[in-house]
């Protein structure tokens, strides 16, 4: 009896031990939270924060003057229910994404926030600060064209790093690790 009381009990350590690992794994990846569409006149456009939780190896990347490429990925979704709730075909009716990339410049100790499609650019004195602003989607419009019938469309979006952005030694690494592999999960925006 004395062993299986043993054994009970390091099976126990050993359960809450994955179960302290796996939620130090999903605090660190980045999170879409509040996505909302609102209907200004005739379209319609998507407001939504994201949580940008960095691992230390990114942000010593960063430091050490690695550019770092986010991607805000987003997609509307047509649905036929096949077999009612449990089985739908879903179509992509469009797809999208946004590429912004962070710089940090030791010389004048600021982290620059550049939009890759639109080349615009922002400076902030710390890292919170670019995250937060990096974060903050507000307006971005819908194309018209799709959303007219939005009963049975939904909107999806996604942020993540685009290792393919990074310099060619890191890749591999990158790739591998679980240090850098911070994509949230598709999460679905709700209609007016």
């Amino acid at each position: 009896m004395p062993a299986c009381g043993a054994a009970k009990q390091h099976l126990r350590l050993l359960l809450i031990l994955l179960l302290c690992y796996s939620g130090l794994a999903q605090a660190t990846i980045f999170s879409v939270n509040n996505p909302r569409v609102h209907q200004i006149g005739n379209g319609y456009v998507l407001s939504a924060d994201i949580e940008y939780p960095l691992t230390p190896r990114v942000i010593e990347a960063l430091q050490n003057g690695v550019p770092i490429t986010f991607f805000q990925e987003f997609r509307l979704v047509e649905t036929f229910p096949l077999l009612g709730r449990f089985w739908q075909w879903e179509t992509t009716l469009w797809q999208s994404q946004l590429h912004y990339e962070l710089r940090y410049h030791a010389l004048s100790e600021q982290y620059v926030l550049k939009a890759i499609e639109t080349k615009t650019q922002q400076s902030f004195p710390n890292l919170d600060g670019a995250l937060f602003a990096l974060g903050q989607i507000r307006g971005l419009s819908l194309p018209p064209e799709f959303t007219h019938h939005h009963n049975d469309v939904m909107l999806q979006l996604r942020s993540g790093l685009d290792l393919n952005a990074l310099p060619t030694p890191m890749r591999p690494g990158a790739m591998l690790s679980s240090k850098w592999q911070l994509t949230s999960p598709w999460v679905q925006a709700a209609w007016p």
